[in-house]
C-alpha cells in the first residue's frame, strides 16, 4: 500500500496543479476577457516557437530564428496575467478599465504578429528599415510599445487614486507599475540611429536599421545564453528587462508582506520595507541602465559601476536593518 500510496501521490499533486491553473484561468476569464484571450494566445505561441528553436536551423542576428518570439511570448503571457491581477485592486472605473485592457491586449497583440510573423520570413523586427514595407512595420510596432506604455502609466495613477486598507501592500503595487513603466521607456534608448548608422548613412550606403539593443557594439555579437545580452559591450535590454519585471517583484513582496509578515511588523515597518526594496530596486534599473550607455557589459563592470553597486546594496542593508531594529524595540 504504501508504495502505491508514494506512485499516486505525483498524480494527485498534478492534479491539483491542473485543477488550480483551470480555476485561475476561469478566474481570469470572468474578470477580464480580452487580456485573458491574450495571455492564452501567448502560451500557444511560446510553445509553437519553442518548437520552432529546436526545428528551423535559420539564425537572425546572432540567434535562433524562433528565439525573440518564443521570448517575447513568455513575457507577454507574464505581463497580461499580472495586468489582469492589477486590474481587479481598481474600484469604480469599469469603463477606464475596459479601455486599458483593450488598449495592452490589442497593442501588445499587434507587436506579437509583426515579432512573428518577422521571424517566419527570417528578417527583423526591430529597428527594421531596410524597406518601406518594414519601415511601416517597425513605425507601427513602436506606436504600439508607447500605447501599452501609456496604459501602464494609467494603471499606476489609477492604483495612486485607489484606496486600500494595507498601506505596504498598496505601495508594492504602486511602486511596481511605476518602475516597470520607468523599464518600458529604457527602451526609448534604443530607438536613436547609432554612430556606425549614421556614419553609414553620411557616406551615401543608406539606412537600413535604425537604433539597437547594444551600445558600443553591433547587435548579435557575443552574448548571455538564452537572453542574448551582450558580453562584450553594453546592452539596454538588461535594464528593460529587470524595470520590466518590477510589476511582478515588488507586488509579490508587498503580499508575503501582508500575508505572512511577523505580528511585530507592524504597517508603518512593512511600507518602510516596501519603499527600502522599491528604491533598491530602482537603483537597480539606473544602474544598469548608465552601464550599459557607457558601453559596458553586465559581466564586465569596472570599479566605478562596482563602486556604485556595492554603495546601493550598502544602503539598502542599513535601511532595512534600521527598520527592522526599530520594529523589534517598539
Amino acid at each position: 500500500m504504501t508504495a502505491i500510496s508514494e506512485f499516486a501521490r505525483p498524480v494527485v499533486s498534478g492534479r491539483r496543479i491542473r485543477t488550480a491553473l483551470a480555476g485561475a484561468l476561469a478566474n481570469a476569464w470572468r474578470r477580464n476577457r480580452p487580456l485573458t484571450i491574450l495571455g492564452v494566445a501567448m502560451i500557444v505561441l511560446l510553445g509553437a516557437a519553442t518548437i520552432g528553436v529546436l526545428v528551423d536551423p535559420r539564425v537572425i542576428t546572432g540567434a535562433p530564428a524562433w528565439l525573440k518570439p518564443a521570448k517575447f511570448a513568455l513575457s507577454t503571457a507574464i505581463y497580461s496575467f499580472t495586468f489582469v491581477w492589477l486590474l481587479t485592486y481598481v474600484r469604480g472605473r469599469p469603463r477606464l478599465v475596459r479601455a486599458l485592457s483593450w488598449i495592452t491586449a490589442v497593442m501588445l497583440g499587434i507587436e506579437l504578429i509583426i515579432i512573428t510573423g518577422a521571424a517566419a520570413l527570417g528578417t527583423t523586427s526591430h529597428f527594421n528599415v531596410s524597406t518601406g514595407l518594414h519601415a511601416a512595420l517597425w513605425a507601427t510596432m513602436a506606436s504600439a510599445i508607447v500605447a501599452t506604455w501609456t496604459a501602464n502609466l494609467g494603471l499606476g495613477l489609477l492604483l495612486l487614486r485607489q484606496r486600500f486598507a494595507d498601506r505596504a501592500f498598496a505601495w508594492s503595487l504602486r511602486l511596481g507599475v511605476a518602475i516597470s513603466a520607468l523599464g518600458m521607456g529604457v527602451a526609448f534608448f534604443m530607438t536613436g540611429p547609432t554612430a556606425e548608422q549614421l556614419a553609414g548613412a553620411r557616406s551615401g550606403a543608406g539606412l537600413t536599421t535604425v537604433g539597437a539593443h547594444s551600445v558600443g557594439v553591433a547587435d548579435g555579437g557575443p552574448g548571455l545564453p538564452v537572453v542574448g545580452w551582450s558580453t562584450v559591450g553594453g546592452d539596454l535590454r538588461v535594464a528593460h528587462f529587470i524595470g520590466l519585471h518590477g510589476l511582478q517583484v515588488l507586488p509579490l513582496l508587498g503580499l508575503v508582506l501582508s500575508r505572512f509578515g511577523p505580528a511585530w511588523l507592524r504597517p508603518g515597518h512593512r511600507t518602510g520595507l516596501v519603499w527600502t526594496a522599491g528604491l533598491a530596486y530602482l537603483g537597480i534599473v539606473a544602474l544598469t541602465t548608465w552601464q550599459a550607455l557607457r558601453g559596458q557589459p553586465l559581466v564586465g563592470p569596472d570599479a566605478l559601476t562596482l563602486t556604485a553597486a556595492a554603495a546601493l546594496a550598502v544602503a539598502t542593508v542599513a535601511a532595512t536593518v534600521g527598520i527592522l531594529t526599530h520594529a523589534r524595540r517598539i
